[in-house]
């Protein structure tokens, strides 16, 4: 197909020298700079030629209309083999309904050293946590809410206590490390591997210092007081893995 775009595209670059010049082309026409322009011609044309034969594709799905994130997670069977123990959404999705939008996939969750056994039941099935003791660690998703628009409520009812209790309620004492005088700061004795899977993030730390966070991009908190808030009008979603440690 693509050979006789090209027998296509020189036939009308012909025409079109014989209409400028009244002959057929040379082998002149083919050095320098006309050598140049019929290149990019026949580039144009072969490009705009395929393209124009290709059906537009569908538009990007908004963030918020993507399905939730799903977790291999591994193990042994009675052999010793490695075996997948289970490919699907984590059992620990967490949904905070005083900040629509904000949801945790709590995806696995150590204590002190693990024994790597492969036959360790998922620690999701049964509860989950704000942060790991010493030497623990939290792996979770986090999916944040896009910026709220000008003159936005949260749901009747909610205040900004109700909001951090109902997260204590679901994600043991995760309330408790927020600030009341300044929302949305908090500390945990963790340090925080961070990256941007979707979306973008602001990341502000103390006096007002801020940085930005396009997709890929990453941060290792070291136990800093923080808070985050998404600049965009659409989700954002991060994955952190929290690893317990002791404050100095």
């Amino acid at each position: 197909m693509i050979s006789s775009f090209l027998w296509r595209a020189w036939q009308r670059h012909k025409k079109n020298t014989r209409d400028l010049v009244g002959a057929e082309p040379s082998a002149e026409h083919f050095d320098g700079g006309h050598r140049r322009h019929m290149l990019q011609a026949l580039s144009a044309l072969v490009t705009g030629s395929a393209l124009g034969g290709m059906s537009h594709p569908a538009e990007a799905k908004d963030a918020s209309d993507l399905p939730p994130p799903k977790r291999a997670l591994t193990g042994r069977d009675d052999a010793g083999k490695s075996v997948f123990k289970s490919f699907d959404v984590t059992p620990k999705v967490v949904e905070i309904d005083a900040n629509p939008g904000l949801t945790f996939y709590e995806l696995y969750m150590t204590e002190g050293v693990p024994e790597l056994t492969g036959r360790e039941p998922d620690p999701m099935l049964k509860e989950t946590k704000a942060f790991p003791g010493p030497g623990g660690t939290m792996f979770r998703l986090i999916s944040y809410p896009p910026k709220r628009p000008e003159g936005w409520k949260p749901p009747a009812g909610v205040t900004f206590e109700s909001g951090l209790r109902e997260m204590s309620e679901k994600i043991p004492a995760m309330g408790d490390h927020f600030e009341r005088g300044t929302p949305g700061m908090h500390t945990s004795d963790t340090i925080d591997y961070g990256v941007v899977v979707r979306g973008e993030m602001t990341l502000e730390l103390d006096d007002g210092q801020k940085i930005h966070l396009r997709q890929g991009d990453c941060v290792v908190q070291n136990g800093t007081r923080h808070r985050w808030r998404n600049p965009l009008p659409e989700p954002c979603l991060m994955a952190f893995i929290s690893v317990g440690g002791k404050r100095a």
